[in-house]
């Protein structure tokens, strides 16, 4: 039997899940950014500097919490062909999904500001999703695991 890790274990291991979605949501919105016209392209752009700095800043969590942070991978599988604008709106909301799931894990495993910064983090993470969506779901971060 394997032993539970310890909550610091927890911690790190949910920062670094945290910090590979940065990465991937990175990814996901260049990707966006080359499909997406207009005041959508903004948004997008926007979103992805809100990536690029949550993922700076759990580089720098994952190492105070003693792990070297992962890097990013060189590409990323999309979950589907992304052609359209709609395509793109549709990617850049499972994006933020995946990521508010990823941070969903963090507010659980998490304890004082970490966890603070792990809420917010899923906050926005939810209000993207449902701006790309055009709706929102009843339990961010949560439904992504249940699926």
């Amino acid at each position: 039997m394997k032993p539970e890790p310890s909550p610091a274990g927890r911690a790190l291991e949910a920062a670094q899940a945290a910090l590979a979605a940065e990465h991937a949501a990175a990814y996901g919105y260049g990707v966006i950014g080359a499909r997406t016209p207009g005041a959508r392209a903004a948004e997008a752009r926007e979103a992805y500097g809100s990536h690029l700095a949550r993922r700076d800043a759990l580089v720098r969590t994952v190492r105070e919490l003693g792990g070297a942070p992962r890097s990013s991978e060189a590409a990323y599988a999309l979950p589907f062909e992304v052609r359209t604008a709609a395509d793109a709106e549709r990617l850049a909301a499972v994006i933020e999904e995946r990521v508010a799931g990823a941070y969903s894990d963090l507010v659980r495993a998490a304890e004082g500001p970490l966890r603070r910064e792990a809420a917010d983090a899923l906050s926005a993470a939810a209000v993207r999703a449902a701006r790309w969506r055009g709706g929102g779901v009843a339990f961010p971060g949560l439904t992504e695991r249940a699926q």
